[in-house]
């Protein structure tokens, strides 16, 4: 398999994962968060990343959130399923169950938490590639994960048989950069941070974004890949300093990212916010109402 193996393009969005009243994966408000981004002509969606936190679900719960966002996408877009774990059984048997019900690859991180050679990244995702059928996405985001892909190990990692794709969320341009060209023949390479700079990672020859702003920000999605592509330098410059203005306001002031994407869309009457899983804590107070100033200002609220 290589990056032809795949059709893969364009903006994904990678979305939150709704709770209900009792802490359980609201599943009616996933559809109909999945629905929206559909109807924004995405052109497909990560379920299980980051922004839909992963780190705070059981594999059960994993597993039964690919269930419910296959079944609502169908055919219509692309399901790519975040199954990294830090043991290769559990990320073999999540990508395995991903793959029996239909989704079209895989999100794998390294394992996080612990510090770990290339050498021993490396042997990681060959044990588990060695055992599973889907296309993999390699996710570097070392701000999470620790362990850090740089562009020679995701070359080297390019070698095994199911990598297909890398999305570079380190928010490092120089790290994306020479990742992409060090793969780009190869591998399709994605821009995690698009608000930061997906414009330039698109012009300069970036398969696709993938981010968690779209939860929030309709141009922050297709609208924005497809002003960089198209050369609509004006439109695209416009697009990537609301999305610089977003990440500054939703990473500053005591908030973090995951919590003020949620608290944004229900700010917002978007379907798929709520509360956080602990550790994290929904915003309140204060925080919550620079938040919504900070969303009027944009024209957003």
């Amino acid at each position: 398999m290589d990056r032809n193996s795949v059709t893969w393009a364009g903006a994904m969005p990678a979305i939150t994962t709704p709770f209900d009243g009792d802490g359980r994966i609201d599943e009616r408000a996933l559809a109909a968060s999945i629905e929206r981004h559909l109807a924004l002509g995405v052109t497909g969606i990560v379920a299980g990343g980051c922004t839909g936190e992963f780190w705070a679900l059981t594999q059960a719960e994993r597993g039964r959130l690919f269930e419910v966002a296959k079944d609502v996408i169908g055919s219509r877009a692309t399901l790519i399923a975040g199954t990294g774990s830090i043991g290769i059984d559990d990320t073999v048997a999540l990508t395995r169950h991903a793959e029996k019900i239909g989704c079209d690859g895989a999100l794998i991180l390294p394992p996080y938490f612990v510090k770990l050679t290339d050498d021993e990244i490396f042997a990681h995702y060959a044990d588990v590639t060695a055992r599973i059928g889907l296309p993999v996405m390699l996710y570097n985001i070392p701000g999470n994960a620790v362990n850090y892909l740089t562009p020679a190990l995701v070359a080297r990692l390019g070698e095994l048989e199911r990598v297909v794709a890398v999305k570079e969320s380190s928010g490092d341009w120089n790290n994306f950069y020479g990742t992409f060209l060090a793969v780009h023949r190869d591998l399709r390479v994605f821009c995690g941070p698009s608000s930061v700079f997906g414009v330039p990672a698109v012009q300069l020859g970036a398969d696709g974004v993938i981010d968690c702003f779209p939860n929030v920000w309709d141009a922050g999605g297709q609208a924005l890949f497809d002003a960089a592509r198209q050369g609509d330098t004006l439109k695209a410059a416009a697009l990537q300093a609301t999305g610089r203005r977003l990440t500054d306001l939703f990473t500053s002031g005591g908030r973090t990212l995951y919590p003020s994407t949620k608290a944004a869309m229900d700010l917002l009457g978007i379907p798929g916010g709520g509360t956080p899983r602990t550790p994290l804590r929904a915003l309140g107070g204060a925080q919550r109402d620079a938040l919504a100033a900070g969303l009027r200002a944009e024209g957003l609220l």
